[in-house]
């Protein structure tokens, strides 16, 4: 399933997405009498039972309840598929070709940083370049989206504890990064963490390690790679941040950006500016359209 979180007509609602339609679970939960949590995020925080009381809902409903709870996806604004996580952990130099780019050595262990939620927009809404930023860059990547409680998580067991996937964009700026010689404040800033447009649920990814991942600014491809070229899998990964951290339900992990960020482009850099187009596609998954303000 491919699930978002949309508004419309003013209220907040979420559902699946099936070609260029929504079904509201709400509504089709309304029209059942069958109840339903009330939240994109509440049913992110039930794990597994709730994609499978999603998928059965859908499955009994007659196709009369179902066009009760369609929508066009033009009718709605699509929202950050979770709006409010308890962490946003990321991961730095976790793609070989990145490395390799930089000239920096592959980590031995995972390389992680955090990143406020309130960095968090949705698709369609504008990446805003601060007036201490003259270096702003983009970065695609994979977010993990976990679904259940879990520490000293077993790779083995990792993917038990995942709810689903969805794209990420980790807006970097470089100028301050680089003087500050840590990653926290230059990829802080409000609207820094792009998100959406879905969450694809975990069982509808045959393998999250080797999925497409592509970057563009104003339709040039900027990034071209692969999930395989992750130096820590998405389980390890999981399983390496958990040995650190309890993760939570919601919680959201980028799991790092391959080769071809505008910082290290040749013969120089070329960094975003304002009214500049930024997609991050992700095979399975969709693309995040955001412009820079």
């Amino acid at each position: 399933m491919r699930m978002v979180r949309f508004l419309h007509s003013k209220t907040e609602s979420y559902g699946f997405v099936a070609n260029k339609e929504i079904i509201s679970l709400p509504i089709l939960s309304k029209v059942q009498k069958r109840p339903i949590p009330t939240s994109l995020e509440a049913l992110i925080s039930i794990g597994n039972e709730g994609i499978q009381y999603s998928e059965e809902l859908l499955r009994s409903s007659t196709e009369a309840d179902k066009k009760q709870a369609t929508l066009r996806i033009g009718e709605v604004n699509i929202l950050a598929p979770v709006a409010s996580p308890p962490k946003i952990v990321c991961l730095g130099l976790n793609y070989v070709d990145h490395a390799e780019e930089q000239g920096a050595r592959i980590p031995e262990e995972p390389i992680i940083f955090m990143k406020p939620r309130t960095a968090i927009i949705g698709p369609g809404e504008s990446i805003v370049r601060p007036g201490l930023v003259k270096q702003l860059d983009c970065e695609a990547e994979l977010a993990v989206v976990v679904g259940k409680k879990g520490k000293d998580i077993p790779v083995a067991e990792a993917q038990d504890f995942i709810f689903g996937y969805t794209a990420f964009n980790d807006v970097s700026g470089r100028d301050i990064q680089f003087r500050d010689r840590q990653w926290t404040r230059g990829k802080s800033f409000d609207t820094f963490a792009p998100m959406g447009p879905c969450i694809t649920t975990a069982d509808q990814i045959k393998d999250p390690n080797n999925l497409r991942i592509f970057s563009r600014v104003n339709g040039e491809e900027r990034q071209n790679s692969s999930t395989r070229n992750m130096v820590f899998s998405v389980y390890e990964v999981v399983h390496e941040i958990s040995r650190v951290m309890t993760l939570e339900p919601c919680d959201i992990i980028a799991t790092g950006t391959p080769a071809g960020v505008g910082v290290f482009m040749k013969p120089e850099p070329r960094f975003l500016m304002p009214g500049d187009v930024v997609e991050v596609e992700i095979e399975n998954i969709g693309t995040l359209v955001n412009r820079v303000a």
